[in-house]
């Protein structure tokens, strides 16, 4: 008689029921399905707590609330600081993206397709920034400015300029790192090809590389603007009188009130970059590059 007639009724000689795998299988999945569910909980969990806090009606946070309310994004809104600092977060959020993005872009290109020395010790210099801690860096172009200042004899700290070129130090890295992921995976077949038909280097890059790093370049782009605008560690010792971002702002308030009302301007800006990100992805989709 053949072994797999042995078998008990319904089970192959594996062990395993003919509809599908086995206990150890399914008990498997369900593992790795909830470290997932896990791992996205405590990632999403601090977000969730912001977003609910700015409902709270009671201006001292505590659980359960006394009820439910609009009035902090109310009190947000009028907030003249509040205003102030999204503008100049706005504008140097805008400014170094724009700044930065080309100038990471060139760097990328440089180090991925020019035989240039040194390469490695140039993308790690070029990379430092993100690994250097904000605070850090802004205590050391804090004494940069000031020593500037003495010798040039006119203003830097506290200045769109100066907080625009502290910031372009962010979004360089960002672009430097995402392009040159974009420029790894990309196939140089159509340059060659438009290179042997005649075309020049110039149309070349214009019509056909340029094209290509698109998702590179505007998820770059995207997280610059992001990073450029979120930060509070940098620009903490860069602002002053009449100039100030709106997460110092933000820190400025926390001194004098502890209410929910920053826990609605947090609201205001997730809401904000999602929105970002989901207009960005429905162009540029953003899993390829990132």
């Amino acid at each position: 008689m053949p072994a797999a007639t042995l078998a008990p009724a319904g089970l192959s000689p594996a062990g395993l029921s003919p509809s599908g795998p086995g206990l150890p299988a399914r008990l498997g999945r369900l593992a790795v399905l909830a470290a997932v569910v896990l791992a996205y909980a405590i990632v999403f969990a601090p977000i969730a707590m912001v977003i609910v806090t700015s409902f709270f009606d009671q201006e001292i946070v505590s659980f359960p609330p006394d009820g439910l309310t609009w009035r902090w994004y109310l009190n947000a809104w009028a907030q003249r600081d509040f205003a102030r600092g999204f503008l100049t977060s706005l504008q140097i959020a805008l400014a170094a993206t724009a700044i930065g993005v080309p100038l990471g872009t060139a760097a990328a290109l440089a180090l991925v397709r020019a035989k240039i020395p040194g390469r490695g010790f140039i993308n790690t210099f070029l990379l430092a920034p993100l690994a250097v801690p904000a605070i850090v860096a802004g205590s050391a172009l804090y004494m940069f400015y000031l020593r500037a200042e003495d010798w040039l004899d006119m203003d830097i700290k506290a200045t769109l300029g100066g907080l625009v070129a502290a910031n372009v130090l962010i979004t360089i890295p960002w672009t430097v790192r995402l392009v040159t992921a974009s420029l790894a995976g990309l196939d140089r077949a159509a340059e060659e090809a438009a290179a042997n038909l005649g075309a020049t280097p110039l149309t070349v890059f214009r019509r056909i590389t340029l094209p290509m790093l698109r998702p590179g370049i505007v998820a770059a782009a995207l997280f610059s603007f992001v990073a450029s605008f979120e930060n509070l560690e940098l620009n903490l010792l860069l602002v002053g009188p009449g100039r100030t971002t709106l997460p110092v702002a933000m820190l400025s308030y926390l001194e004098f009130r502890m209410d929910p009302t920053l826990a609605a301007v947090a609201t205001a800006q997730i809401l904000m970059v999602t929105i970002l990100m989901l207009v960005t992805d429905r162009f540029v989709k953003l899993s390829r590059i990132v």
